[in-house]
């Protein structure tokens, strides 16, 4: 019996449908060491997200929030298994940023991503730039984050696969 190795990749620019919705599971459960970690490494010392009575005391959420940059961060890193792992040449920037609602440690945040526009690159053969919209809902399929991005990826090699 002859083993086909198949290695998990992300999508080539041919293989990106533009208007498909990609869900990408599994979501991730935010915790406090998370918001912690990220916040003090990033040396962001906003106090929503380090100090608990100060956080409880303010209106209207009444508690600490996760860092934005975590969930932004998180979100696009949920995408990249599916849609860009090995075949990213770069990441060309980002457009509209969102977060129309809070995340909260304990809440999970689960990501999908609509490929809004695709083209081949004019100055770069053999690659093409991808502009995805990414959102980011709660358990409760509440929106808490969205954000689109543009990427430069590679064509399919010659000959397929």
């Amino acid at each position: 019996m002859t083993v086909h190795d198949i290695v998990q990749r992300g999508l080539f620019f041919e293989e990106f449908v533009t208007d498909a919705r990609y869900l990408h599971r599994p979501g991730r459960t935010a915790t406090e060491a998370d918001n912690v970690l990220f916040t003090t490494l990033t040396m962001n010392t906003q106090a929503l997200h380090l100090d608990a009575a100060f956080a409880d005391a303010q209106r209207p959420f009444g508690a600490r929030l996760i860092n934005s940059m975590w969930t932004l961060s998180t979100m696009v890193g949920a995408s990249v298994a599916q849609l860009t792992q090995g075949t990213l040449v770069a990441q060309l920037g980002f457009g509209e940023i969102a977060f129309p609602h809070p995340l909260f440690a304990g809440d999970t945040l689960y990501t999908e991503s609509v490929v809004v526009e695709k083209r081949l690159s004019t100055s770069r053969p053999g690659q093409g730039i991808v502009t995805i919209a990414h959102t980011g809902r709660n358990q409760d399929a509440t929106v808490v984050a969205t954000a689109t991005r543009t990427v430069l990826v590679h064509c399919l090699p010659e000959g397929g696969r």
